[in-house]
């Protein structure tokens, strides 16, 4: 009996693995990059693993989880409230729709699928956040931050997989 219950709480705690990385994400996140130039810029890590995610393993990351995920990196890092969720949400929202188009898809496709629904994320942030505000946020911090998260992807893809491959091939 014990032996079952052990293995049920495995699979349980290997289950949660996509919004735990989210939420290790969410605090690399929160520390920003100094870039010379530029005011802090962090590229959009929580953003990746929602993408990466949603496509391979959606049954593993509920919308709840990603809503709350959301709301905590807004109270971390001093963001609207809400507007991180709204646009991981849409984010997964658009990837589950299409996840029957990138799933077993090259990896240059997926990455292709990510460069078009980036600039999406960053424009709606840039949007709502300037509503938010009542004046225009400078854009550039956003361009500079949506190109850094398009060129992460490759490596933070690449480790998600490996820790699927590896950890949660069972499931």
């Amino acid at each position: 009996m014990s032996a079952v219950w052990i293995q049920r709480v495995d699979t349980f705690l290997r289950g949660l693995t996509p919004a735990t990385l989210i939420l290790l994400l969410v605090f690399v996140g929160a520390v920003p990059w100094h870039l010379p130039g530029l005011a802090p810029v962090t590229p959009a890590f929580p953003l990746i693993a929602v993408y990466y995610w949603s496509i391979y393993r959606p049954d593993k990351l509920p919308f709840a989880a990603t809503f709350a995920l959301g709301l905590f990196h807004d109270l971390l890092t001093g963001t609207p409230i809400g507007l991180t969720a709204l646009v991981l949400l849409l984010v997964q929202g658009i990837v589950n729709s299409q996840r029957v188009f990138f799933h077993n898809k090259p990896f240059l496709v997926v990455w292709w699928g990510f460069t078009l629904l980036v600039p999406v994320a960053a424009l709606t942030s840039w949007v709502i956040g300037s509503i938010f505000l009542g004046a225009m946020v400078p854009p550039l911090p956003i361009i500079v931050q949506a190109a850094l998260t398009i060129l992460l992807y490759p490596v933070l893809a690449g480790v998600f997989s490996q820790i699927q491959f590896h950890f949660m091939q069972r499931l």
